[in-house]
């Protein structure tokens, strides 16, 4: 299947708001289910596991969230391929 200029224009204009967003948000907070899934596939210790003591002390205290602190590149540089892509799309001729 073969991209066409439309679809090209679109991916590289979500890419430049992705890119956007990521430059205007400092840190992401994960809700409990979705820090409990990060701790299995990384498999770290960031929360606590599910052990006697640790579980009763879960049970009392607040949900613990992680905070993802994304690098401060990674927005320029989806903006940055976001663009080139979108430019690509204009250069492509039409098929029809």
């Amino acid at each position: 299947m073969s991209m066409y200029r439309n679809r090209y224009f679109l991916a590289g204009i979500l890419l430049i708001l992705v890119g956007a967003q990521f430059r205007m948000v400092e840190s992401f907070v994960l809700n409990e289910s979705a820090t409990h899934a990060l701790s299995r596939v990384t498999s770290s210790d960031s929360v606590a596991s599910s052990s006697g003591m640790n579980s009763f002390l879960i049970s009392v205290s607040p949900d613990q969230m992680k905070r993802i602190q994304p690098p401060r590149w990674l927005g320029l540089a989806l903006i940055t391929v976001g663009s080139v892509v979108a430019f690509h799309a204009v250069a492509i001729p039409k098929n029809g």
